[in-house]
């Protein structure tokens, strides 16, 4: 039986990785190869690192450095997580993984909108998803927020600490952006424009919104403000619990409900940040080795 099996290898499970290899556990990591941080083009947020670093350039960085302390990263998918026991079973792609613990990292997916070319603009910076990672890098341009609830429409104010220049694209329904929240915008000097999301298309040098009501409006950024999804159906099918946001709820030392089964990173509630995943797997790494060897 192993003392642990990860599960995901972003920044979360990875950080988690190289701590289990320095203490010496006996463990796996399994890797879908879908982590979202892959995405980055250049994060200029991230600690030490004042030039940026590229999302996979990073990650690759992260693996060897676990892989070097004898960490197994091996490609998979996990289909199932259960408690047998004193452990878990995992039923895996590549047959069936015994382990005393689990730590869950599995991240989220970006509710991305329909837009052709996505990949793309995400690749150039032309698309964000993050104001908090990349809000900096988008000083007194002109931006639009395709949105289509309330939620978004706070990351359009949010944008306003680095540009007056936003426009809130609404591709939801009317009244799914309440009057109370018109008013804040309005009070910010955020345009409303009220337009289906095929009528926002990218060209090579710029990003072209579209209202089907006027002309066409150019913008130098745009933000995808759709929301994400937690992936969080294993832990679900375990029994854990989530919280309002479909998140999973943990402790202090990143536990789920369920004892013994771990989460770190944009799966449990949080900014979604590469350094508090990073803190959560190592939290979590720690908590997991001092209990194996009886003090926690």
């Amino acid at each position: 039986m192993l003392d642990c099996v990860v599960v995901g290898a972003g920044p979360a499970g990875l950080t988690a990785a190289i701590y289990l290899a320095r203490f010496r556990r006996n463990f796996r990591v399994l890797d879908s190869g879908s982590s979202r941080a892959a995405w980055i083009p250049l994060s200029h947020n991230h600690p030490g690192f004042p030039e940026g670093v590229r999302g996979k350039t990073l990650l690759a960085r992260m693996r060897r450095q676990a892989e070097t302390f004898g960490a197994q990263i091996a490609p998979g998918r996990v289909e199932d997580v259960q408690a047998r026991g004193k452990g878990f079973s995992l039923e895996t792609e590549g047959g069936r993984l015994d382990a005393r613990t689990v730590i869950l990292a599995t991240g989220v997916l970006d509710n991305e909108p329909n837009i052709p070319g996505l990949d793309q603009g995400v690749a150039r910076g032309l698309v964000r998803i993050c104001p908090i990672c990349d809000g900096y890098e988008v000083i007194d341009q002109r931006v639009g927020v395709i949105s289509h609830d309330a939620h978004g429409a706070a990351e359009a104010l949010f944008l306003t600490t680095y540009t007056p220049h936003v426009t809130l694209i609404h591709v939801g329904a009317a009244d799914a952006l309440p009057a109370d929240m018109r008013r804040k915008l309005a009070a910010a000097k955020i345009e409303i424009m009220e337009a289906p999301i095929g009528s926002v298309v990218l060209d090579r040098r710029r990003i072209s919104a579209v209202c089907f009501a006027g002309k066409p409006r150019h913008f130098d950024c745009l933000y995808s403000a759709l929301g994400v999804t937690p992936r969080t159906q294993l832990a679900v099918k375990a029994g854990a619990r989530l919280d309002e946001d479909a998140r999973l709820v943990v402790d202090a030392h990143q536990e789920t409900s369920i004892p013994g089964l771990f989460a770190a990173g944009d799966v449990v509630r949080g900014l979604n940040q590469i350094s508090t995943a990073s803190g959560e797997g190592a939290t979590a790494a720690t908590r997991i080795h001092n209990r194996l060897r009886g003090v926690a």
